[in-house]
This record gives C-alpha cells, structure tokens and sequence, in this order.
C-alpha cells in the first residue's frame, strides 16, 4: 500500500465535500467566507477526516456516506487552528506554509471565521443526519450521538479543556500526569473521536468501537509526541510554520520532560500499542496501521 497516495486521494474527497458544504467566497458577506475557505484549503495532511473515512472503511462502511461527518471534523480543527495561531494564544505569523488567517484578514475576522467554522460543522452533521434519517429513521439517533460525541471531544471536556490547561502551564514546571491530560485532550480527542464518528456511521460492532477508540488513544499520543520532536527539529521549511514556538511560549513538551530519547522512546511505544489495538482486524484497516507507523517518520 502506498500511504500517500492514498491519503491524497481521500484528502480529495474530502475537499469535494467542504467546497459542498461551505458558502462559496462571493456570498455575502463575501470576507467572511473567503477566511473561512483560506485556511479549510490551505493544504494539510487532513488526519482527522482521513482517520474518518479509514475508520468507516476499517468496519466495512461506506466511505461517501461518512463525508459529511469527515468534512465537519475538518471544519472543526481548522477553527482551533485559527483561534491557536491568535496574537492572545500561540501568536503565529506561518501556518501551513502561508500567512495565518489574522495576519491576513485581521483578528477580528479571524475570531469569527474560526467561530462560523465551528457553527457550520454542527450545521452540517444536522444536515446530514436529517438526509440520513429520511431514508432510514433508525440512523437519527445515530447522528444524535455522533454530534453529541463531537461537541464533547471539542468543548471543555476535550479540546478547549486542553488548550485552558495548556495556556495555564506556560513558565511552569508540570508533572507527567499534568502533560498527558492536556495531550489526550487538546489533540487527543479530536483525533479519538474521529474514528468514532467514522466506526458508528460505518455501521461497526461495540467491539469494534472500542479496539478504534483504544487505536485512537495511542495513535493521538504518538501523534503529540512527534509533534513536539519536530518543534524541535523538524526543518520549518517542511513543517510550513516556525520551529521553537514551544521553547518561545515557555510550554513543557514530551521532550522536556522525557528528553529527546525518551521522547522517542515513548512515541515508538505509543504505535506499538496502536498497532496491537487493530490486531482483530483485517487488511481493511490498513490504512490505519500504515498511518500509526507514519507517525513516527513524519516530517511535517
């Protein structure tokens, strides 16, 4: 299997979806929309649609039927990237290689194009699952609990909790327990909660729920801990952001608190236990496999 190819394939899916399911840039009032569209198309590896699509696939689903729902968690993680890049919060000028939406259109802007991304994902799941429902009533409790499960893994129970603690922690010194919450919550959940959606609207099993949602656990831990390795030595060229913005806002990362080779150390392990996680499944879910062993080589 060639990973790449095909991540860039349901990356195009995806995108299809989002040009759908987003106002086009000349509907009034045109600013905030192209903000909007300026950083949903900004490129992007797109993990956490990806890891919809490939979930759904893992439990024998329909990929197109899940769209929707990969095209909402995108919205979603492109708001927090918006609001994170913020003078108030990490106050970056680069993201993905371009100028970040405040640096672009003004933070006001900025603020309420994250905002609108967050209110038309919620917008689309409804969508969605109306459509769903009309063909088969029994999928709108269904939705019901995928838009429940997403607004958890994004509130202050998930992401923002994680980020509230994440700005809390800045000139401290934390302990392990305090790092790992806000991991398994600033970017675990979102990425845990992905795989979720896209097992439930694939129609899997409890137990295959559970083995994605313990996959999720593992591979969002992995994906953090690599995140922070490349913050220090990533080449900025290819991560389309500035290296050292973890050293510059004073935040304690897996590195330093475990050192570069304990980093490591800890990552490698972080994949193994996401790999034995998907041990009862078949060739179906390798695409999650590959993506688990992806991590660790990644270079942005």
């Amino acid at each position: 299997m060639n990973l790449k190819e095909e991540m860039k394939a349901m990356s195009q899916q995806v995108d299809a979806a989002l040009a759908q399911w987003l106002p086009d840039s000349d509907v009034f009032p045109a600013v905030i929309h192209d903000a909007m569209r300026y950083s949903v198309f900004a490129g992007g590896k797109k993990l956490r649609p990806v890891l919809v699509l490939a979930a759904c696939h893992a439990v024998g689903g329909v990929q197109e039927e899940v769209l929707p729902a990969a095209a909402a968690l995108e919205m979603i993680h492109t708001y927090s990237l918006i609001h994170d890049d913020l003078p108030a919060m990490d106050d970056d000028d680069l993201r993905r290689g371009r100028p970040t939406n405040h640096k672009v259109y003004g933070e006001a802007v900025a603020v309420l194009a994250g905002d609108a991304l967050l209110t038309r994902a919620f917008g689309v799941l409804a969508e969605a699952g109306m459509a769903s429902a009309r063909r088969d009533p029994a999928r709108a409790a269904l939705y019901l609990q995928v838009a429940q499960e997403v607004a958890e893994a994004s509130g202050t129970l998930g992401m923002i909790g994680g980020q509230v603690v994440d700005m809390e922690s800045e000139d401290k010194q934390i302990d392990m327990e305090i790092m790992e919450y806000i991991h398994r919550h600033k970017t675990g959940a979102l990425i845990r909660v992905s795989l979720r959606v896209g097992a439930l609207l694939g129609g899997g099993s409890a137990e295959q729920l559970a083995a994605l949602t313990t996959y999720g656990e593992h591979l969002g831990l992995a994906f953090q801990i690599t995140d922070d390795l490349l913050d220090i030595q990533g080449d900025e060229a290819k991560l389309g952001k500035p290296v050292g913005s973890d050293e510059k806002n004073q935040k304690s990362t897996y590195p330093s608190l475990l050192g570069i080779d304990g980093a490591r150390q800890a990552a490698e392990q972080a994949m193994a236990d996401a790999l034995a996680a998907l041990e009862s499944f078949d060739e179906g879910a390798q695409v999650l496999r590959e993506l688990a062993r992806y991590l660790l080589v990644r270079e942005n």
